[in-house]
């Protein structure tokens, strides 16, 4: 254990020296934060050979980092996904246990789970179950499913710290318009247009086409309720990206951007 964290404190000296280099040379120092489920695999992929370029420098993070661990000055890139249909990924991906591209195993937790709950929509009804044995057991796994767990807050802290750090985002992409926002951010970054997303299932970590994603509409309002506070960073977060490229955004864009969401099918 010990040895692992003298490992972390190096890396972190290490990467902080880098960092500290490229700014002497006039680079910005982009983070990229990989926000569970939205595509943050496949961008990494990417970048990860074009990660310095003439004004800037691309820090590619892991799960773990955050918007508060963005020095001020320094500025963050992200990706984010409708809550819905990031839960459904984030079932599969587990369920998988992260096969094929990672393996890792359930928690003694998620195996009672994914024994009992087969697909997103069985989970996602038993939230409203008349059966209080059943609810409880819907209301634990959402708390324990690594992803289907982990809200938007994990990474932005509140939708009020989010707003504060405005100045201080680069770029926010979204998973359902992975492709067209990769090549608006490789516009902004200088980079060649030949640069593409990986195509493969294995090296995007993206879940089959074949699976179960539908999901009726009591599991709907049921997802509706549970991650709300979602709804409203993946609102805030469309508000900020327009108010970004110079679009006029009327207060009310906050309530109407809901409605403009993309759901599973």
């Amino acid at each position: 254990m010990a040895r692992l964290k003298t490992k972390r404190v190096w890396s972190s000296f290490r990467g902080n020296l880098r960092r500290t280099f490229h700014r002497t040379r006039g680079r910005q120092v982009l983070h990229f934060l990989h926000v569970g489920k939205t595509g943050g695999t496949a961008i990494k992929h990417a970048l990860k050979a074009h990660r310095v370029t003439p004004g800037h420098v691309i820090v590619l993070h892991g799960h773990r980092f955050t918007l508060r661990e963005v020095p001020k000055g320094d500025k963050a890139i992200f990706c984010l996904r409708h809550p819905i249909s990031r839960f459904v990924s984030g079932f599969y991906s587990r369920q998988r246990q992260g096969q094929p591209r990672y393996w890792v195993p359930w928690t003694p937790d998620e195996k009672v789970i994914f024994e009992r709950f087969e697909t997103p929509n069985h989970l996602a009804l038993a939230l409203s179950s008349s059966v209080a044995e059943e609810r409880s057991s819907a209301e634990k796994a959402m708390r324990t499913i690594a992803h289907v767990k982990d809200g938007y807050a994990k990474w932005f802290d509140s939708e009020e710290y989010l707003s504060s750090r405005t100045e201080d985002i680069f770029f926010i992409g979204y998973q359902e318009t992975l492709a067209e926002d990769f090549d608006t951010l490789k516009s902004q970054l200088g980079l060649p247009a030949n640069i593409a997303l990986p195509t493969d299932e294995i090296s995007a970590h993206r879940n089959p086409e074949h699976l179960d994603k539908k999901l009726d509409q009591q599991a709907l309002e049921n997802l509706k309720g549970w991650y709300a506070e979602d709804f409203r960073f993946f609102a805030r977060s469309r508000q900020i990206r327009r108010r970004a490229s110079k679009e006029q955004v009327p207060e009310s864009d906050l309530a109407s951007a809901l409605d403009e969401m993309l759901l599973p099918t």
